[in-house]
């Protein structure tokens, strides 16, 4: 079955409520890496900071952290939708805060579709996601943003069906050293840690279903390496202070096996921060296109 244009612009999603309370959010912060931090530096000026996102006290929640709440979950799949799921990517990622996130509370979340774009027979279609999350009180904590690649669905325009504009393309790193770097490294079992948060994909957790996939091993989310991006930044920009980190926007290039080290290599222009994450083992880039806004101190 092709995808339907008009279904997918006027797919219905109910709001979904996600209640969340401390330890939630330290167990998210726990699987994109942030006890290594913690517990390496909370002795050192500069990084005790870490040490608040997965202990009580004085508790913050990690601003990527909004990416998982309310999910919408495999929509994609039910049958009407008509897009060819196993041919499914996700490509890009962006979020916007409107306001720090609780590191306990319950939000709302509501999603459209905001854009369906056909990039050619033989080069599949874009599906643009746009959720919004509010508070118990209504007032808008985030919008988050997810670009899918369905790599099977292109050529729609060809039956007659009308196609969205192709949005503005994520600005590429700068051709220059970067002006700082930051190292982390991903544990073994952090796929089987962050799994417990989000995305329970067997994928990510056995090894045979991913060497069906193609993969030698079990891989890392993608939004887990977008996590440990996120803590690059407000380690090395931002202090460990998360209401400082105002956007967060990445294209996923390459995939990151458990245990890597991920080295996060950031520019700061006049406008807005860049950056650029690889798996440092490989040298390949995993997060590609990166810019963020980061508020002053």
């Amino acid at each position: 079955m092709a995808i339907d244009y008009h279904t997918l612009k006027n797919w219905r999603f109910p709001p979904l409520r996600h209640s969340y309370d401390e330890k939630d959010s330290m167990l998210y912060a726990l699987g994109i890496g942030m006890g290594a931090a913690a517990a390496a530096g909370a002795d050192e000026p500069g990084q005790r900071g870490a040490l608040r996102f997965v202990y009580e006290h004085e508790l913050q929640a990690m601003p990527s952290m909004a990416v998982i709440l309310a999910h919408p979950g495999l929509w994609m799949g039910a049958p009407e939708a008509g897009v060819d799921l196993l041919k499914v990517v996700h490509g890009e990622q962006r979020l916007r805060l409107h306001r720090p996130l609780p590191a306990a509370g319950s939000v709302t979340g509501v999603s459209r579709v905001k854009a369906v774009v056909d990039k050619g027979r033989d080069k599949g279609a874009l599906l643009i996601v746009e959720r919004e999350l509010r508070d118990a009180a209504g007032e808008l904590l985030a919008t988050v943003e997810q670009t899918s690649f369905c790599r099977g669905d292109g050529g729609f325009a060809e039956r007659g069906q009308p196609s969205d504009e192709t949005p503005p393309a994520m600005p590429p790193a700068p051709q220059r050293e970067p002006d700082l770097a930051c190292e982390l490294p991903t544990r073994p079992e952090s796929a089987l840690v962050y799994r417990l948060s989000a995305d329970r994909n067997p994928l990510h957790a056995d090894p045979a279903t991913a060497r069906r996939a193609g993969f030698p091993s079990p891989i890392l989310h993608g939004l887990a390496t977008y996590g440990v991006a996120c803590h690059a930044l407000l380690r090395s920009c931002c202090d460990y202070d998360a209401a400082r980190l105002r956007t967060l926007d990445a294209r996923f290039s390459a995939p990151v096996y458990p245990g890597e080290t991920i080295r996060t290599e950031i520019w700061r222009e006049a406008s807005a921060i860049r950056f650029q994450a690889r798996a440092l083992e490989r040298n390949v880039v995993v997060l590609a296109n990166g810019t963020a806004e980061i508020a002053p101190a």
